[in-house]
């Protein structure tokens, strides 16, 4: 009983890292455009867009790294687009990010209709299209193992073992956030345009570069959110497939304060709790019974709102978050 009970919590660590990955990635986007004063809601919207993008092309060119390619272009170019109205255009970062949100929600399953009519979805992507788990090496003989296989063994094959290679990108994405924000002069002068931009302009420095700077960065990792939801965690596109993950992680990044390893620990609740929530499908509860799907399905989003009704007054969010820099003459 024990052993099972053991096998079953492992189950969900590894569940849980999977269903974290696009919400990590995704956190880490945000955290650059926003430390920088730029709102990202269309995190959610690039996301999708990605996700269609990625699996469009691997099933046209039968070739995931491509697939992975196109996400992440699709995901810049929207960022630049949101730049281009928010930073060049001094316009409303919560507007023309909704806005993209929007028109990611209908462009991708009108596009995916005229390419493949599947109701804008795209072909089921075989082995050969998708981004497949890595096995790493003694798995199988360290699990075998007669004292520390039923335990130790068992986290390396199921939790450590078995990852695709955007799994392990994304933790290193928080690393490299964290050393680039913290550890370089770019992140220092990036950190300085979301608090005090025109100290940064009077030292001069292009306030608007170290943000159209930061949105690139945001694109290449919301890009990569889409791709692993489409090409790596899944087999395709579906319409709506990102259902809220890119808010999920926006009200990470407040629960973090904006910053990386705390954004992270937030990420990795978010997705122990979509595991949980596909476990407990169908299970009898003691005192409980059997609890409803739908209501099972719900609890990471009514949590979202919890935590951001209860947090998001305690967050200290950049100083000059959401307000477009205008240089004095």
């Amino acid at each position: 009983m024990a052993a099972e009970l053991w096998l079953q919590f492992v189950l969900a660590l590894d569940a849980t890292i999977r269903m974290s990955t696009p919400l990590i990635l995704c956190a880490m986007a945000g955290i650059f455009s926003e430390r920088s004063g730029i709102i990202d809601i269309s995190l959610e919207g690039k996301m999708l867009l990605s996700a269609f993008a990625a699996a469009s092309l691997a099933a046209l060119t039968g070739s995931a790294v491509i697939g992975l390619a196109g996400a992440i272009i699709i995901s810049v170019l929207f960022s630049l687009l949101h730049g281009f109205a928010c930073i060049t255009h001094k316009g409303n970062q919560v507007v023309s990010g909704l806005a993209i949100n929007i028109l990611a929600s209908g462009l991708t399953v009108t596009i995916g209709f005229a390419i493949f009519s599947q109701g804008g979805q795209t072909p089921f992507l075989s082995r050969d299209q998708r981004f497949l788990p890595l096995e790493l090496p003694f798995t199988e003989t360290i699990e075998s193992l007669p004292v520390i296989g039923p335990s130790i063994g068992v986290i390396y094959s199921e939790v450590i073992s078995g990852h695709n290679i955007l799994v392990w990108l994304a933790f290193l994405a928080v690393i490299v956030t964290g050393y680039v924000l913290f550890r370089t002069t770019f992140g220092l002068r990036l950190r300085a345009v979301g608090e005090k931009p025109e100290a940064v302009d009077t030292a001069g420095i292009s306030v608007s570069w170290m943000r159209y700077k930061a949105v690139i960065l945001a694109g290449i990792l919301c890009g990569m959110a889409g791709a692993y939801l489409s090409i790596a965690h899944g087999g395709g596109f579906v319409r709506e497939m990102t259902a809220g993950k890119g808010y999920i992680a926006l009200a990470a990044m407040i629960f973090g304060n904006w910053r990386p390893v705390p954004v992270l620990l937030a990420c990795l609740m978010f997705g122990f709790l979509e595991a949980i929530a596909a476990r407990l499908q169908g299970v009898d509860l003691p005192l409980i019974g059997q609890v409803s799907t739908d209501l099972i399905l719900v609890l990471p989003y009514v949590l979202t709102v919890i935590l951001l009704a209860g947090f998001v007054g305690r967050a200290v969010p950049p100083r000059a978050i959401g307000v477009p820099y205008v240089k004095e003459r």
